[in-house]
């Protein structure tokens, strides 16, 4: 009987540990971004992605526009009132209270103007229409052009997930997954899902992280709306980010003092 109990106990610890080891843990090879072959010689592989596309403005988007110029403020029929200095104004709430946003025909509703046709430009062409709008009413005028609201959304295995706001022209796809606090070791970062929205609907594409060639792709650089989902490995629920030590540890000691006790009775 002491036999069977023993030789049971050794099969369960062998097995335990066995399972433990080989299913458990994520492999680096899957948590590695940009994974490529480097000769000896090489010392850094330069990549250039000459066909960058700016972001072309769509409907729903929010512009900032500001109106400077060397007329007194009272002057300036395009001037900021007195009540967009105040702290609510530079609020998320406030800047898409106060930005101009485009319809579903493409316009702009601009003060003293009417509509302005802004579809499919670029954030620097709508600078340059607005600019050429605005010389008719006021000579000397600068005219400054932004994305008021550039967000993206982050779902998945993501140590942050929800929607966030960008504060910049322009965000590769890295800088995105850095706001969101990087991906958990549970992601397929093989497998990374981009929905974007495009004018004849949503588009989805499946990226490579791991694979350095992601670097020349037409998806690198993140638009507003965008939406990344990164999906998890099989088996999530059975595996550990981090070898479980204190687990093999306490099952091994706890199996060896019932060997132990067995033997002894």
């Amino acid at each position: 009987m002491k036999k069977t109990i023993n030789f049971l106990l050794r099969l369960f610890l062998g097995f335990f540990v066995s399972a433990v080891v080989f299913s458990s843990c994520i492999p680096i090879k899957r948590i590695e971004y940009l994974q490529q072959e480097v000769a000896k010689n090489d010392t850094i592989r330069t990549h250039f992605k000459s066909d960058l596309i700016d972001y072309r403005l769509q409907p729903g988007d929010n512009l900032y526009i500001k109106v400077n110029s060397v007329l007194a403020t009272s002057e300036n029929i395009f001037a900021e009132d007195n009540s967009r200095s105040s702290n609510n104004y530079y609020s998320d709430a406030g800047i898409y209270l106060n930005s101009y946003l485009i319809s579903q025909d493409g316009y702009i509703d601009f003060p003293f103007v009417g509509k302005v046709y802004v579809k499919d430009l670029t954030v620097e062409e709508a600078k340059d229409l607005i600019s050429n709008i605005v010389k008719d009413y006021i000579k000397e005028s600068t005219v400054v052009v932004r994305l008021a609201l550039f967000n993206i959304t982050a779902l998945g295995e993501f140590s942050r997930t929800g929607q966030i706001n960008i504060f910049q022209n322009r965000i590769n796809i890295f800088e995105a997954i850095a706001q969101a606090g990087d991906m958990t070791s549970f992601a397929r970062r093989d497998q990374v899902i981009l929905i974007r929205r495009t004018s004849d609907g949503a588009k989805t594409k499946k990226l490579n992280l791991n694979d350095v060639n992601i670097l020349e792709s037409e998806y690198y650089y993140i638009q507003p709306n965008d939406i990344l989902y990164a999906p998890p490995v099989k088996g999530k629920n059975f595996a550990f980010a981090q070898f479980p030590y204190a687990l093999v540890f306490s099952t091994i000691s706890t199996t060896l003092l019932l060997i132990n006790f067995f033997n002894t009775n």
